[in-house]
């Protein structure tokens, strides 16, 4: 199933989501859900917009916290002369800094160096503590692309990274929670980012989330032994090697396989 959050004449709901490719009967629909399928189960109300007719938005906006994970990937540490270290390696993001499919990320006056970073991005489906690892799959909601968008000199500047990837807009995600993967499927997924300017269309990342140095149930089971995870919560897996800059006038195109694909445009900050 995928979940998604769309507006539709100024309504804001939820639906699920069928594709041309499922060969369904309704190919390319959403259809409306009644109520926060995080918080209820899923009651479809029976009405069906064509995906063309709504604009899909953040999947999720998390109530909590975006859990994030830095140097899972052995050769994106290594493309910046860092060990991987022994544990995971945590840090924040806040809920201000998602936005959805086709919302701009807005480059901070503050920086000179943004760069885009894919990842898969974990839902949490229900409140949860120390949870064993062989049981992650029973408190995953779903599974959405995620972009970590950094601004890599102020990350040097300050020696820790809450300014330099909490800014606004720094963490698009999309374009729907997708909930039929289990933890062994998502574990083995192709990971890609392009960067699309003055028309021309460049991949900078590809790989996949077998390479993740620490898994998923590992990563779930490490993070709520430290924190309390509740339902809506995110925990970004990291990134692979190939990271790099954007500027504004930029499209950034995170596609996850089995996911989907999350574009974003770059644009300057106004005033």
């Amino acid at each position: 199933m995928r979940i998604a959050r769309f507006v539709h004449d100024d309504t804001l709901g939820f639906g699920t989501v069928e594709l041309a490719e499922d060969r369904g009967e309704h190919p390319d629909t959403i259809s409306v859900l009644n109520g926060d399928p995080l918080v209820q189960p899923v009651q479809y109300t029976g009405e069906r917009f064509l995906l063309d007719d709504v604009r899909l938005v953040a999947p999720v906006i998390p109530r909590s916290k975006v859990v994030a994970i830095g140097r899972n990937y052995a050769a994106h540490a290594a493309e910046f002369a860092h060990d991987v270290p022994e544990t995971p390696m945590m840090f924040l993001k806040p809920n201000t800094s998602v936005i959805g499919p086709g919302e701009p990320i807005v480059y901070p006056t503050q920086t000179q160096a943004v760069d885009h970073e894919a990842e898969l991005a974990i839902v949490i489906g229900r409140i949860c503590k120390d949870v064993p690892a062989e049981r992650v799959g029973e408190v995953i909601f779903g599974y959405t692309a995620a972009n970590d968008v950094s601004a890599r000199d102020l990350q040097s500047a300050d020696g820790q990274w809450g300014r330099a990837k909490g800014f606004d807009t720094f963490c698009p995600l999309g374009p729907w929670i997708v909930t039929h993967l289990g933890v062994a499927e998502a574990s083995d997924l192709g990971i890609r980012a392009t960067v699309t300017r003055d028309g021309a269309t460049i991949e900078r990342q590809s790989s996949t989330t077998a390479n993740m140095v620490h898994g998923i149930a590992d990563l779930v089971s490490f993070v709520s032994s430290v924190m309390t995870l509740l339902p809506g919560d995110v925990i970004l897996t990291g990134t692979p090697e190939g990271v790099g800059r954007i500027e504004p006038g930029d499209t950034v195109t995170i596609e996850i396989e089995g996911i989907g694909a999350l574009a974003n445009p770059v644009t300057p900050a106004q005033g």
